[in-house]
């Protein structure tokens, strides 16, 4: 999960972990960028968002590169793991944790008030403006979902500490009956949003096992990547999931609304693979200017995370009124030569996003507390919420 970038609570962090943090972050603003086309219908003048990913199917390894939640989920429970303190109340805890998260949403609603009603008013239809907003709001169910596990960690601690793996083959059995009830049993559709809960509670509660000592050998996380890759490469062809792991616009099913058992192997197999390369990043973030370049991200990771649509729509409203339609902003992606121009705009979304961040960056910073002031003695160690490491 996003973080802000300052010490632990121990006065110790763990850079290789800010890295990956780092690098799923890159993953999601790329591959929103990448696959997510905002299309200009004329007649009607309307937006409405299509993916390069309906019209050329051959992409879906793009997906496989750029869909990196499960890391996310794997990083915020190792976080929120070494956050626990002995002795601390629930509220405190919940409220020091979800602060830094809170911060920039306000500003959100002040920036896209207006701008809705403006576009509203200057005549854009309002099915686009919808479309917009859709787009903007869509990164906050991941706050939701985060928050929850957040509020609930020291329960998943325990039970980590109980069942230990045994609670993760729990969590995957448990996406899987929810996908027999939904595809072979006929059960109701929104039954399966439960799996939004056992899915990504999985890697979450892998990344507090993780933070105690877990999946540190080479073994499990060779085990996870392999098993997880092999899971999800059987689970493809032969039971008929999506190979795309991102949504796929007007696709009867997705591997992620709500997320598959299909995305829990994807997972399985990411979380390996950030185990893996845990010590080869300790290594790499030892280097000043990697150190610096990781904290620098961890710092603006949130405002990242929270306006990087906000940076693409911008960008492409911007370019139509200055200029009409154009190339690889506006246009049906149905063509390879889409991809090229369309990293040609990359550039474009990554200043408007800088741009963005350093007016948010202007804005002062609440005062810290007394309240959110840790008491004296206590530390982000984990201690008794930690008596069971697998290996």
């Amino acid at each position: 999960m996003p973080e802000d970038g300052s010490p632990g609570e121990d006065g110790y962090r763990d850079r290789a972990v800010d890295a990956l943090r780092a690098f799923a972050i890159l993953g999601v603003v790329l591959g929103h960028w990448l696959v997510t086309a905002l299309v200009l219908d004329t007649p009607g003048d309307r937006l409405h968002v299509t993916s390069p990913l309906k019209t050329m199917p051959d992409l879906a390894p793009l997906s496989w590169v750029l869909q990196t939640l499960a890391v996310f989920f794997l990083v915020g429970g190792y976080s929120a793991a070494r956050s626990l303190r002995p002795g601390e109340h629930w509220s405190h805890r919940l409220r020091r944790r979800l602060a830094r998260f809170a911060r920039p949403l306000p500003a959100l609603a002040i920036i896209w008030i207006p701008v809705a009603a403006t576009l509203s008013w200057a005549g854009l239809p309002g099915s686009s403006v919808r479309t917009l907003i859709q787009l903007v709001l869509s990164p906050l169910w991941f706050l939701c979902v985060y928050a929850v596990l957040t509020a609930f960690t020291p329960l998943i601690a325990a039970a980590w500490n109980r069942f230990g793996l045994a609670g993760a083959a729990l969590l995957v059995a448990g996406t899987a009956g929810i996908d027999v009830g939904r595809f072979a049993l006929g059960t109701p559709g929104w039954t399966g949003w439960a799996a939004v809960l056992t899915a990504w509670l999985l890697p979450f509660y892998l990344g507090i096992g993780w933070s105690g000592g877990a999946l540190r050998s080479r073994r499990a996380g060779l085990a996870l990547l392999g098993g997880g890759a092999a899971a999800t490469a059987l689970l493809v062809p032969l039971a008929g999931y999506p190979a795309s792991m991102v949504g796929v616009p007007g696709a009867a099913v997705s591997n992620l609304s709500p997320p598959t058992l299909a995305a829990v192997a994807f997972g399985l197999a990411q979380t390996g693979l950030a185990t893996l390369l845990h010590g080869p990043l300790t290594r790499w973030t030892r280097h000043a200017r990697a150190r610096s370049a990781i904290a620098a991200a961890n710092r603006s990771a949130m405002r990242i995370y929270l306006w990087h649509q906000t940076a693409m729509i911008f960008v492409t409203l911007g370019a139509l009124l200055a200029f009409g339609s154009l190339n690889g902003l506006h246009t049906v992606p149905d063509r390879p030569e889409w991809i090229a121009e369309r990293l040609a705009w990359l550039v474009a979304f990554g200043g408007a996003l800088a741009a963005g961040g350093a007016l948010a960056a202007a804005f002062p910073r609440p005062r810290r507390h007394a309240r959110d002031t840790p008491p004296p003695g206590t530390n982000a160690v984990p201690g008794p919420y930690f008596s069971r490491g697998v290996s």
